[in-house]
């Protein structure tokens, strides 16, 4: 398998604590998991991870780099302003800042924010009935969603309010005839919780082709939330990341330079 070569973006290794640079790994590792299971859209939508320590300061991607060229060091760190904090020759999507400053000005537990078009989420976000119970992955979903209603490209501050009040403190975040979005504690939890969002529509979508659904009880879907968090004592996500991170090496990726 012949890799992609790095582009030629200096190390910021050095120039960074060593927390902010663990954070930088994670979140490229994050962006290049995301184009290795399909869910990027060339270059148009984006992950942030709030940056450690007492600054309203998070990274996000470069505006115009595919998923799978994202480094440590090719992240860009922004303040609540946008003002660009970190040396790039790359600019930032606004859209992207709109929705992701917005939630991690409103969430101080959320770590990471994580946004995608996926062919199933966008489906499943234009349907009436949303999520749907389905499946054993969308009770873990439907325990903890919220939905947001279309306003056009993201580019407008008036729509923060609402973004911020719909999400409420849940963690999956239907944004109708748009795609879905997740939130986390860490990286690794917001990837995680992508996962089984983009698995649910994915299922949802399949078996609406093959006739009648049998759905489930709302006591299911409360009692399946529960079960979840027993079962890995509210570790998935620390559980699975290790794994998905050597999958990355696997593959070759370079994403911590």
């Amino acid at each position: 398998m012949t890799t992609h070569q790095p582009l030629d973006i200096p190390s910021l290794k050095n120039q960074c604590s060593p927390e902010e640079w663990a954070m930088r790994c994670d979140l490229a590792a994050a962006y290049q998991l995301v184009a290795a299971y399909g869910w990027s859209d060339l270059v148009f939508t984006h992950i942030s991870a709030r940056v450690p320590g007492p600054d309203h300061h998070f990274l996000i991607n470069p505006y115009g780099l595919m998923f799978d060229e994202i480094t440590a060091s090719s992240l860009i760190k922004v303040d609540a302003q946008c003002n660009v904090l970190s040396p790039t020759n790359y600019p930032v999507n606004p859209a992207g800042f709109t929705i992701h400053s917005a939630i991690h000005d409103a969430r101080h537990d959320v770590g990471c924010v994580l946004h995608t078009h996926t062919k199933a989420g966008v489906a499943v976000s234009a349907q009436a009935g949303g999520v749907r119970p389905i499946s054993q992955q969308s009770t873990f979903i439907l325990a903890s969603l919220a939905t947001h209603d279309y306003e056009g490209v993201a580019l407008r501050g008036g729509e923060v309010p609402r973004l911020q009040a719909n999400l409420g403190n849940k963690h999956f975040l239907l944004l109708h005839n748009h795609g879905l979005l997740t939130v986390g504690a860490s990286i690794a939890s917001a990837f995680l919780n992508m996962y089984l969002f983009e698995t649910t529509c994915q299922i949802q979508i399949g078996a609406q082709a093959g006739g009648p659904l049998r759905e489930l009880d709302t006591e299911m879907v409360s009692a399946n939330a529960a079960i979840m968090q027993q079962a890995t004592a509210g570790q998935g996500a620390a559980i699975a990341w290790p794994a998905l991170l050597r999958k990355l090496h696997r593959m070759g990726a370079q994403y911590a330079i």
